[in-house]
């Protein structure tokens, strides 16, 4: 088990994030057209898994913001934008931002949240994922991870893009 914190207060996840350098565990999320987001449709490129609590709360949604902007144009590079909200808060919220092309992946027929480690088992937002980057590369091995220390501020943008490259 691995902690952070909401607003101060100690909060432990349901485990530990995959470690740098090992496989990245398969995963399948439902996506915005309530179709399948898996690990495998998106093999061979590199990933950038911008797990959230949800994309209804002010830092979470300038994540998928910010991971959009920064990202959006580098070479075989996905985001997934990853909480437990239903595809439709996914959809509703990048069609009211006007971000095209972003790849939600929801939570709520998966095991995702256990499989990483991200799934926050005390606090009030127990059942939700912790905030948390996981990097992958194109061969699915994992090059970089963050737990956010603190659920209510913002994931280290910079260290998540560098290590894309």
């Amino acid at each position: 088990m691995a902690t952070t914190a909401f607003k101060g207060n100690p909060v432990t996840t349901s485990g530990e994030l995959p470690a740098v350098g090992t496989t990245a565990p398969a995963f399948e999320l439902v996506g915005t057209d309530l179709g399948p987001v898996t690990s495998e449709s998106l093999a061979g490129k590199k990933l950038i898994l911008n797990i959230f609590p949800s994309v209804d709360t002010g830092v979470c949604a300038q994540s998928v913001r910010t991971f959009h902007e920064k990202a959006s144009g580098l070479a075989d590079t996905v985001v997934v934008n990853i909480s437990a909200d239903l595809p439709f808060a996914h959809k509703r919220f990048c069609a009211s931002e006007d971000i095209e092309n972003a790849t939600a992946g929801s939570t709520f027929r998966s095991d995702f949240a256990t499989d990483y480690g991200v799934k926050m088992t005390d606090g009030p937002m127990a059942g939700l994922c912790a905030r948390s980057v996981v990097v992958v590369d194109a061969q699915g091995k994992v090059v970089h991870t963050q737990l956010v220390d603190e659920i209510t501020t913002e994931p280290d943008y910079d260290s998540a893009l560098a290590a894309v490259n």
